[in-house]
């Protein structure tokens, strides 16, 4: 094939069915402490990643056991130019290429976020460009329609270092809260237990590896809410139990270790699985059928856990779906992807400003930290 073949071949991968050219957008991400750039291009359900470049933070952090916000902020802006040029190069695309710039507004860390939206304005604005600010639950809940091609309507289980709610995806734009935590998130739950046991930062992937040694019948951690109705969550009596047992136990060995985290690893997907069944009642007394299961956020990344929620769709008779490792955590694809959907749905951008606080359902009651910078939750 010659070099008039090849361009040929590109020129005809750039344009959608009816020639007209297909997005390319660039999505960032600066939420948290990943600094996170990607180019995804295409339109709702047939989308192609291009590039998804993430640079962790993690050593900053870990000498202080969880993510410190100023170290956050001034590292994304010290790295954003370089790793959107490393995704350009990974695309293989320059930026006449590019057809929009989305960066996550909120829900997060202001400084971060401060960093990435400003960064993708000016951006957008130096080349004349479409800038799309992103709900970064929002890429969150879309994101196995970016890595599975899941049909509307489906039903969420959105578990994070800083969320955990039930959400009901009914299309673009729109989303109703079935139930959510009424205190703290799993992964919050997740890092805390890692740090109370010496297990270091970050906390998810440590308790689950430590967890795979240990006995999950060991300790009777309790099921939260277990009496309660609906499909509320709840994490901060496992975070009390799981100190409790290890004061019992102290000195811990790492036996002990494996088997307190095994145990709460339990507990937790007990938990979910409960309160996902009920989640399904609650989708379907919105005069919906949902399509699928699916499992989103960090702690989607638990393989313990996905197991359990798999197990609740296959009783229900749904399909389950998570994204793949790389697109559970903070990631540019899913922004750039949740650009793409809004386009596509001719959703106008409701955020002209950054917002640390920027619930997915907005016509949900508040459930924590109501106050000046609105509900958390």
């Amino acid at each position: 094939m010659g070099d008039e073949d090849v361009s040929v071949d590109i020129e005809a991968e750039n344009r959608g069915p009816a020639g007209a050219p297909k997005p390319h957008v660039i999505g960032i991400e600066t939420s948290c402490d990943e600094c996170a750039v990607a180019v995804v291009r295409g339109a709702p359900g047939e989308a192609e990643i291009l590039a998804n470049v993430v640079l962790s933070q993690i050593d900053l952090h870990q000498a202080y056991g969880g993510v410190v916000p100023e170290i956050a902020a001034r590292a994304h802006g010290e790295t954003i130019d370089r790793v959107t040029r490393e995704a350009l190069g990974a695309a293989g695309l320059g930026l006449d290429a590019i057809t929009h710039v989305a960066a996550t507004a909120g829900p997060g860390l202001l400084g971060g976020l401060l960093v990435g939206a400003t960064f993708g304005r000016a951006l957008a604005a130096a080349r004349g460009l479409p800038f799309i600010p992103v709900n970064h639950l929002e890429a969150h809940v879309l994101s196995p329609r970016l890595s599975d091609k899941v049909a509307f309507p489906y039903c969420v289980a959105l578990v994070s270092g800083g969320h955990a709610q039930f959400v009901a995806a009914l299309g673009p734009g729109v989303y109703r809260r079935l139930g959510g935590t009424i205190d703290d998130a799993a992964g919050e739950a997740f890092d805390k237990t890692a740090k109370l046991l010496g297990l270091g930062y970050p906390g998810g992937p440590a308790v689950e590896a430590a967890a795979q040694s240990g006995d999950p019948k060991r300790f009777a951690f309790p099921a939260p809410l277990a009496k309660r109705e609906g499909c509320d969550l709840s994490f901060a009596g496992l975070k009390t139990a799981v100190r409790l047992a290890a004061e019992a136990t102290a000195p811990l060995t790492e036996q002990d270790i494996a088997d307190i985290c095994a145990s709460f690893q339990d507990a937790v997907a007990r938990h979910l699985t409960a309160k996902a069944s009920r989640a399904l009642e609650a989708f379907a007394a919105l005069g919906e059928v949902p399509q699928a299961l699916v499992a989103v956020g960090g702690v989607a990344a638990n393989a313990v856990l996905r197991e359990a929620l798999a197990t609740v769709a296959a009783r229900h008779g749904l399909p389950f779906a998570a994204p793949p490792l790389a697109l559970c955590g903070d990631n540019g694809a899913m922004i750039a992807y949740t650009a793409i959907e809004r386009e596509a749905a001719g959703i106008a951008a409701t955020a002209p400003r950054v917002r640390s606080r920027w619930p997915l359902d907005a016509t949900a009651a508040p459930m924590i930290g109501a106050g000046k910078r609105g509900a958390k939750a």
